[in-house]
C-alpha cells in the first residue's frame, strides 16, 4: 500500500476491504474495528519502510493523542488517553493511525487536541482534517452506515449508530452530516454557550451555520437547549425556526433535538431544518 499519494477516504477503504475479507472468513469481527491490532499490523503488511510498535495509553490532564517516531522514523509509538470514553479513544487511535498512513513522511511527531478530533471541515489542505476524514471512512464506512440510516432521522438512530461502530455520539451524528442533502445543524454546548457547530453542506448553502471558533454565542433563550428542564428529546421537538435562525420565516418550524451528557457536561443539539428554509439575512439593495 503505497498511501503516500492516496487521499484520506481512499485509504480507509483499502484498509475496509481487507478487514471486510477477513470478517468474511469469521477470522474477526467486523464492527467495532479493533484500530490498535490494525494499527501494530499495517507497517509490516504493507511494506511501508517502517511500522507502529507500541500502542500505550497515558493519563495526561487535557492531552487526547500522539503520534512519534524514534530518531531513524522506522519505529512510531502511538499515545492516547485513557480517561476518555471507549468511543473517543477509538477515535483518537484512527486517526493518529491516519497521520502514520498519510504524513509519516511529512513530519516526526504528531500531538492532537481535542478540537483536532471534531476538525472535518478541510480535508483538502488540513493534515488534523485528514486523519478525522480517514477515522471516519476507517470506523463507518459509507456504505454500511447508509444501511443503518434508513428510518426517521432522531436521537436513538445514532445512538445505534455509536453502538454499532464503537464510536461517540457526536462521530456518528458528524458522519450522517457529512454526506445527508438535509439541511441539519449539531451544537456542542454548555453553561449556556456554544462550544463548537457544525452544518451539513445544504444547511450552509442555506446560511444555517454558527461561526464559534470566531464568535462568543449564547444558546437562543427559547430553546430546548436552554431549558433547564429538558435533559432528552430524542426525537425532535417542532419549534419556531427563527428562535435558532432570526431571519428565517416567522411561520416555518424546525426540529430541535437534545442529550444531556453528564459525563461530559454538556448539550448535544441537533436542528434539523425544512427543505425551504434559508437563513441568510436579507439583502440591502439600497
Amino acid at each position: 500500500m503505497k498511501t503516500g499519494k492516496l487521499s484520506p477516504k481512499s485509504t480507509a477503504n483499502r484498509l475496509s476491504r481487507i478487514l471486510e475479507a477477513y470478517s468474511a472468513d469469521n477470522i474477526n469481527k467486523r464492527f467495532p474495528v479493533d484500530v490498535k491490532d490494525l494499527a501494530l499490523q499495517c507497517g509490516k503488511q504493507f511494506d511501508l519502510g517502517s511500522e507502529i510498535t507500541e500502542i500505550q495509553a497515558a493519563d495526561i490532564k487535557n492531552f487526547v493523542g500522539c503520534l512519534f517516531s524514534n530518531d531513524s522514523k522506522d519505529k512510531w509509538k502511538l499515545l492516547y488517553n485513557n480517561t476518555l470514553s471507549s468511543g473517543r479513544i477509538r477515535f483518537t487511535q484512527a486517526h493518529e493511525l491516519g497521520h502514520y498512513l498519510l504524513h509519516r513522511t511529512q513530519k516526526d511527531s504528531f500531538q492532537c487536541n481535542e478540537n483536532d478530533m471534531l476538525n472535518w471541515s478541510d480535508a483538502e489542505k488540513d493534515i488534523e482534517a485528514q486523519a478525522d476524514q480517514f477515522a471516519s471512512y476507517l470506523l463507518m464506512p459509507l456504505d454500511d452506515y447508509r444501511k443503518q440510516v434508513t428510518s426517521r432521522i432522531n436521537m436513538d438512530l445514532f445512538s445505534h449508530c455509536a453502538d454499532r461502530y464503537g464510536v461517540s455520539m457526536i462521530a456518528s451524528i458528524l458522519k450522517w452530516l457529512d454526506y445527508t442533502d438535509i439541511k441539519a445543524v449539531l451544537i456542542i454546548s454548555n453553561d449556556g454557550f456554544m462550544n463548537w457547530a457544525w452544518s451539513s453542506k445544504a444547511a450552509f448553502k442555506a446560511g444555517a451555520f454558527f461561526k464559534t471558533r470566531s464568535n462568543i454565542i449564547p444558546i437562543p433563550e427559547k430553546s430546548l437547549a436552554a431549558n433547564t428542564l429538558i435533559f432528552d428529546e430524542r426525537n425532535g421537538a417542532n419549534i419556531a425556526a427563527n428562535i435558532w435562525f432570526e431571519h428565517a420565516e416567522r411561520d416555518m418550524d424546525i426540529q430541535e433535538m437534545k442529550i444531556y451528557s453528564n459525563q461530559h457536561d454538556m448539550i448535544i443539539t441537533l436542528l434539523v431544518l425544512p427543505k425551504p428554509l434559508e437563513a441568510w439575512p436579507p439583502r440591502n439593495f439600497d
